[in-house]
């Protein structure tokens, strides 16, 4: 069992619009993304490793709350019912150059977490590499996302892209990780393309000034 940290999760980025990834694989009438961000947001390799070499900077985690999650079924993605409780959820922010390029959180069993992440201080792919296992990752979701509390983080006013997948083991899940970017990517990317996306979700979606902690 993991033993809870002093600091709280923050409650999930409300999501303004949501779509299967294998929307964006086939031609459709969604408004185009840029190449550089569809491989950020739909492909199947680690984004901490990407964003080290798209800054030629060390990329690391700071870990914000692993506790065990009462509030799953309801923030969630919708295969979060493929993981066996009790639930551990992790919150992190994957930070650069001491700017949070991006935050991210995780649901976990709460026996394989403490098999699975030995060293709670580093990046998931860190820690799911270090014995050359095989693993699988499949992004399933692409959404638009926003909260007062990323937008302070962040120091950017949203909404922000998001992504839900999943890694495998043995063909079987083992985790489920949803992950906001920061829009400073643009520095690198160049642009994210998201305000084309703003007719498909209403503008009083916006969060109001709710409280941030659960």
């Amino acid at each position: 069992m993991v033993t809870a940290l002093n600091n709280k999760l923050f409650k999930s980025p409300k999501i303004l619009w949501e779509e299967k990834a294998t929307a964006f694989l086939v031609a459709n009438a969604l408004p185009k993304i840029s190449g550089a961000w569809k491989l950020m947001l739909l492909g199947d390799g680690s984004p901490t490793r990407h964003l080290q070499l798209l800054t030629n900077h060390e990329t690391k985690i700071r870990l914000i709350s692993m506790q065990i999650d009462p509030l799953f079924e309801k923030e969630g993605p919708r295969e979060i019912d493929q993981l066996k409780e009790p639930l551990i959820r992790r919150q992190v922010w994957i930070r650069n150059q001491n700017k949070n390029l991006a935050w991210a959180e995780s649901w976990w069993n709460s026996q394989q977490v403490s098999q699975n992440l030995k060293s709670k201080e580093e990046p998931i792919w860190k820690n799911l590499t270090q014995d050359r296992s095989e693993l699988f990752r499949e992004v399933d979701s692409i959404s638009i996302v926003n909260s007062n509390w990323l937008e302070e983080e962040f120091c950017f006013e949203g909404p922000f892209w998001s992504r839900n997948y999943r890694f495998f083991r043995n063909k079987k899940p083992l985790t489920i990780i949803r992950e906001v970017f920061n829009p400073l990517l643009e520095t690198w990317l160049g642009p994210s393309g998201i305000q084309n996306f703003s007719n498909l979700y209403s503008s009083s979606s916006r969060p109001r000034n709710t409280s941030s902690i659960i």
